[in-house]
């Protein structure tokens, strides 16, 4: 990760360089990864598979020129949020350390972060503690190193309350004892112990790369491995062909190293940065990061790589950082944040809003005067539902079809939408104006197996209506006990 506000070409960018060049003449021939139909060897079953997806933030214990933030403003969204960065702590070799840098975060106290850490987690949401960064350089090169890591990382996590640890050891790693360091680490904390990984692209580029070794090391422990795709020039994917960063591509092929190394997909992430000014190279438009999410996932929305077959769900999003995506209107926490389904950047609303003291309901609403649309094979559109490629829709009395994914684009006035045919004469069809899942007085938008829902949607099915728990796609509402929907009751 980079802390300042105009990162300068670093190492991996160097070594990267290179690499791509040497890449381009002999297609591979010296870099060992696996290609995208390789049988993938079973992970064990120590780390447990997560119940949901992560979107995972940095937060600035600095100043960088961005924005400074208490730990109490970060949008739940971020269901696992990363403290950057613990220190190496002098005295003690392989041992870090961590403080509050209060005079650079406004005055922002020690007591304060630690009573903020421990709302989030009340919340069910995760902290973390990041060791390393662009500046940071821990070594643990043997036992007695690994031994004083476990140990100072274990009193840092009592002493201030995080989950975790999250390695983004950028200047050199020991797999051994990093993994020995590692497990005596877990031992200590037991098994709510969350342990995530930042490494570079370069990192899984051979299978003889320190990291690469570390993340099959630790796999039995490792909570997801977030690789920072970006910062790095053209790489390798796991096809073997040279990708751009700032691509769609770029994160597939490269993501599908890891899938395709023995991880379970939920232990695999996608970093990107927030906004163009947090890295030196390969942003992309949220869009994108949606698409290959939806690639990896299902083999919708691809770019020229495919994954041979779909992954199901990966383990998330990560980016550098939640202060700048702060910057940027926290596009990823509000677009990444609805395609995992946990939450949005938008401020939480005020929690005791004064009511309308005389509610008037209408007992007699005024008919719609809009001719008859027809009746429509489609589901009706809903603004708060997302759609993938695909997704067949009616909307004012004609039917459209997705060609990508999209939320909130209203039909026919988006050049996501493509008109099918007007909907059969006859009654009933859509409402013509307006979202059917607004009106609590009427049905929502009846459910559709193609379409994919975000948190807090709500739909119809089978005369009951029902709000999504989390992102969902085909789950019939009331087929699971412990389902992502939630029943709301009859309607109509």
């Amino acid at each position: 990760m980079i802390r300042v506000q105009n990162p300068l070409r670093t190492r991996r960018e160097r070594f990267a360089a290179g690499i791509a060049a040497a890449a381009t003449v002999i297609a591979g021939a010296l870099l060992t990864v696996p290609i995208a139909n390789a049988a993938s060897a079973p992970a064990p079953a120590a780390a447990a598979s997560s119940a949901h997806q992560w979107l995972t933030g940095y937060w600035h214990n600095f100043d960088n020129g961005s924005v400074t933030m208490k730990v109490s403003e970060i949008p739940k969204a971020y269901n696992l949020v990363a403290i950057a960065f613990a220190d190496s702590l002098a005295t003690t070799p392989g041992g870090i350390t961590f403080d509050v840098a209060s005079t650079e975060l406004g005055g922002y106290t020690a007591a304060q972060f630690k009573a903020d850490v421990a709302a989030v987690r009340a919340e069910g949401r995760k902290v973390v503690l990041s060791v390393g960064g662009e500046r940071g350089n821990v070594i643990v090169s043997n036992a007695t190193e690994a031994k004083n890591f476990a140990d100072t990382a274990y009193a840092l996590m009592q002493e201030w309350g995080f989950d975790g640890i999250d390695v983004d050891l950028e200047h050199g790693i020991n797999a051994d004892y990093m993994s020995d360091a590692l497990h005596q680490l877990r031992a200590k904390a037991g098994a709510g112990f969350v342990l995530t990984m930042a490494p570079q692209t370069i990192d899984y580029q051979a299978t003889t790369m320190p990291y690469y070794q570390l993340t099959l090391k630790v796999k039995d422990i490792l909570t997801i491995v977030n690789t920072q795709y970006y910062n790095s020039g053209s790489m390798l994917g796991a096809d073997q062909k040279v990708y751009s960063q700032g691509s769609v591509d770029f994160l597939t092929a490269l993501s599908a190293i890891q899938l395709n190394m023995g991880l379970r997909p939920d232990q695999v992430g996608i970093g990107v940065p927030a906004v163009q000014k947090a890295a030196g190279g390969g942003y992309q438009p949220m869009s994108n990061v949606v698409k290959a999410v939806d690639c990896l996932e299902t083999g919708a929305n691809c770019g020229t790589f495919t994954p041979a077959k779909p992954y199901g769900p990966i383990g998330g999003v990560m980016t550098w950082s939640i202060n700048w995506d702060k910057t940027g209107g926290y596009a990823v926490a509000n677009t990444i944040g609805a395609r995992l389904g946990s939450g949005s950047g938008t401020p939480t609303p005020d929690p005791t809003p004064t009511p309308d003291p005389t509610p008037t309901p209408d007992p007699t609403p005024t008919p719609n005067p809009t001719p008859d649309p027809g009746t429509c094979a489609a589901p009706a559109w809903s603004s708060s539902a997302v759609y993938n490629g695909g997704a067949e829709v009616s909307y004012q009395g004609a039917e459209y079809t997705a060609k990508w994914w999209t939320q909130g684009d209203t039909p026919g006035s988006n050049a996501v939408w493509n008109k099918v045919s007007d909907c059969a004469p006859g009654g009933g069809g859509t409402d013509p104006g307006t979202d059917p899942g607004t009106d609590p007085g009427t049905c929502a938008a009846a459910w559709s197996a193609s379409a994919a829902y975000a948190s807090g949607a709500t739909v119809t099915y089978q005369g009951s209506q029902y709000k999504a728990k989390w992102w969902t796609q085909g789950e019939a509402p009331g087929s699971q006990t412990w389902g992502a929907w939630e029943a709301l009751g009859a309607c109509g």
